[in-house]
């Protein structure tokens, strides 16, 4: 489910997790500026956010998150996480061109971004959801 995310950013190699509070995503914008946003909401946070960090692309296409103002993104990193049913580590790396979908998520003043998550790939069985990842 994209448990972890490794990125640079502004030269240092940065590797954070979902369960940091203060963990963050980069975003690629459209001028091709990487801006950092808040990933997702954890139930001990304020905010009118859905709790978790993930959004099932099904959840998506049946409008669910239409409240929320959705607007796609790309989550810029090099290699993300995924934890198997014996909480080991997995690590994959994305190709160049390769980019992570992020949901963009508003209520009011609040914005948080959300990794959307697919079924995974044959080749891939680490965890039972897997994100959704994107070329350029």
């Amino acid at each position: 489910m994209c448990g972890g995310i490794q990125y640079q950013y502004k030269g240092e190699i940065v590797k954070t997790y979902f369960p940091n509070p203060n963990a963050e995503l980069p975003i690629l914008m459209k001028n091709k500026s990487i801006e950092l946003i808040r990933w997702g909401r954890r139930k001990e946070q304020q905010g009118h956010l859905p709790q978790g960090g993930w959004a099932r692309h099904e959840s998506i296409l049946q409008g669910t998150w239409d409240k929320y103002r959705p607007v796609p993104v790309k989550i810029q990193v090099n290699v993300f996480m995924e934890k198997d049913q014996d909480k080991v580590s997995h690590w994959f790396n994305l190709e160049e061109g390769q980019f992570i979908q992020g949901l963009l998520a508003h209520w009011d003043d609040e914005c948080r971004v959300y990794v959307v998550t697919v079924s995974p790939p044959m080749q891939h069985p680490v965890h039972d959801r897997w994100p959704r990842l994107i070329s350029s």
